[in-house]
This record gives C-alpha cells, sequence and structure tokens, in this order.
C-alpha cells in the first residue's frame, strides 16, 4: 500500500480533485526531461513537467509476484525536446521513467505511482507509443555466463584482452555519400578489405550524430569505393564530412577469433560442447565406437 503525503491525502478525501499525471524520463546520455497531460506546464522536485497536449497513458496492468507490470504511453510529438530523429537512433531506449500522480494546484503534493525503463517504442507519422515497463523486467535479463558456442565477451574489454588501439582493428573514416540514415559511403577505409568492419562498432565523432554508438551490420570495399550500413539509425541530419571512428568486427566464432585476432587463447565460449545430437545419440549393434 502507498502513503500519500498528507496533502494529497486530504485532497483525495475532499471528493474535488484536481489531479494530472507527470512523466519523468532519465535518457543514459544523462538528459532529464518532465511531461504532464495537464494543459500547463508544471514544476516539482527540480525537474519541468512540458504540458503535452494529447500524451495519454494506458491503464497500469499489475502482474502478480515478480511479473512485469506494464503501460502504454501515446502522443504526438508536439514538444521541441521530442525529436522523430532522436527516437529513430535509439536515444530513448531503455530511459528511466517515473510516473506520478500530483496535485496540479499544489505540485508539492505528488506521489510516486510507477518506476521502469521504456521498451519498445513504436512510431506512425508524428505519433508515437511508448512502452513503460516495471522494474521487474531486471529479472528477466540474463546475468552471468551461458554455457554456449559463441563467445560472450565484447570485443576489446578485459576478458577478450584485444587491444583495439592497434591501427589493424580501428580505423577513422569521413563520411561522403549519404544513401539514408543506416546507409552511406566513406573515405579514409579504402585500406581495409570487405568484411573487416562487418559486426564492429562505429562511433560517431562530429556532426549531430557525435558520440552515438550504433553496430555495423555490413561493411564493403569494392575497389577502393567504402559502403558502410548500420543496423540502426544514426541521429539526423547526416552531412559529407562528418567523422567516425569504427573497430574491427567480430562474429564470436573460434575460427574468427584464432584467425582474425590472434586470440584463442583468451576465447571465452565452449565450442567443443557435445550438441543435442550427440546427446540423445544410441549405440546401434555393429557400429564403430567413436
Amino acid at each position: 500500500m502507498k502513503q500519500l503525503p498528507i496533502g494529497l491525502e486530504a485532497h483525495i478525501v475532499s471528493g474535488a480533485t484536481t489531479l494530472c499525471w507527470c512523466w519523468r524520463l532519465a535518457r543514459s546520455d544523462g538528459s532529464v526531461m518532465g511531461f504532464t497531460d495537464h494543459d500547463r506546464d508544471i514544476a516539482f522536485g527540480g525537474t519541468v513537467y512540458e504540458a503535452a497536449a494529447g500524451m495519454t497513458a494506458s491503464e497500469i496492468r499489475d502482474a502478480v509476484g515478480l511479473g512485469v507490470d506494464n503501460l502504454e504511453v501515446t502522443s504526438a510529438m508536439t514538444s521541441d525536446r521530442l525529436a522523430e530523429a532522436d527516437l529513430a537512433a535509439g536515444v530513448y531506449d531503455n530511459a528511466e521513467v517515473e510516473i506520478y500522480r500530483v496535485n496540479w494546484m499544489a505540485p508539492a503534493d505528488h506521489v510516486l505511482m510507477r518506476k521502469g525503463n521504456l521498451g519498445e517504442v513504436k512510431r506512425s507519422g508524428k505519433a508515437f507509443a511508448a512502452e513503460v515497463r516495471g522494474i521487474a523486467h531486471l529479472l528477466q535479463q540474463t546475468k552471468g555466463r551461458i554455457f554456449q558456442y559463441a563467445c560472450d565477451a565484447d570485443l576489446g574489454d578485459g576478458r577478450c584482452h584485444v587491444a583495439l588501439e592497434n591501427g589493424t582493428f580501428t580505423g577513422s573514416g569521413v563520411l561522403q555519400n549519404i544513401d539514408s540514415p543506416r546507409r552511406f559511403t566513406a573515405s579514409g577505409l579504402a585500406a581495409f578489405a570487405s568484411g573487416w568492419f562487418t559486426h564492429g562498432l562505429l562511433t560517431f565523432t562530429s556532426g549531430a550524430a557525435e558520440g552515438q554508438k550504433v553496430e555495423v551490420k555490413s561493411h564493403t570495399n569494392a575497389g577502393g569505393v567504402v559502403t558502410v550500413e548500420l543496423w540502426s539509425q544514426a541521429r539526423l541530419p547526416l552531412a559529407p564530412g562528418q567523422t567516425f571512428t569504427v573497430s574491427a568486427g567480430c562474429d564470436k566464432r573460434l575460427a574468427t577469433c584464432r584467425a582474425k585476432f590472434a586470440n584463442a587463447v583468451n576465447f571465452r565460449g565452449f565450442p567443443h560442447m557435445p550438441g543435442n545430437d550427440f546427446l540423445t545419440s544410441v549405440r546401434r549393434p555393429g557400429a564403430t565406437s567413436r
């Protein structure tokens, strides 16, 4: 049971209420913003909650036990701080969300109703719908190591030990022709063979996307013409002349670890683990032993 502030409790008991919803978003880049379904801005706790016309929330679905509580917030992107390009680029992915019930006549009287993270964000034109997941969703995330064929280390981390600062494994490029927010040609990478940066990590170092990290879907080098395609969109606008760095890709296989990085001694997978075929096989009369 929630403990209501004395002022808010008295206000609710009065029978004539002036209540609204407020949402506080804290993105992974440190940016904090607030929105409310009231028709005027509201401020409390050091955050200004901007009046967001058309913002509505579905009913909150409570789950029994350790199940995940969910709700969905829908709105049009009427705020200058809500950019379609940022939503497409994943800036709001897993942002922390706090949902408050507030007396807009006395904002100091408020209560935290839910806390969680943004999940799936769906867009259609200028409208969007964002799933808000309760904090219990963290219990569904994989923790610790998993027995699997592929390596579970990130290239260059403390378990992998590959030195990415080595020029062989890292390149610097400059955008040339922009085909889409996910695909472009670049200069500066002509010395690397096709596929060298596939599955690698690209980091923009200038322009609107500066600081954004995106995984590389494909990298081709056709006679010195280098084309890079990303798995998700870069923040717009992209323009020729923007710079980036990109690290070599790793598909997490032992063969790649050995041939591409000479790092098989630090491979963190289990490539010789028996599979289902081995476990379900039976000895047949007359068959030779393994």
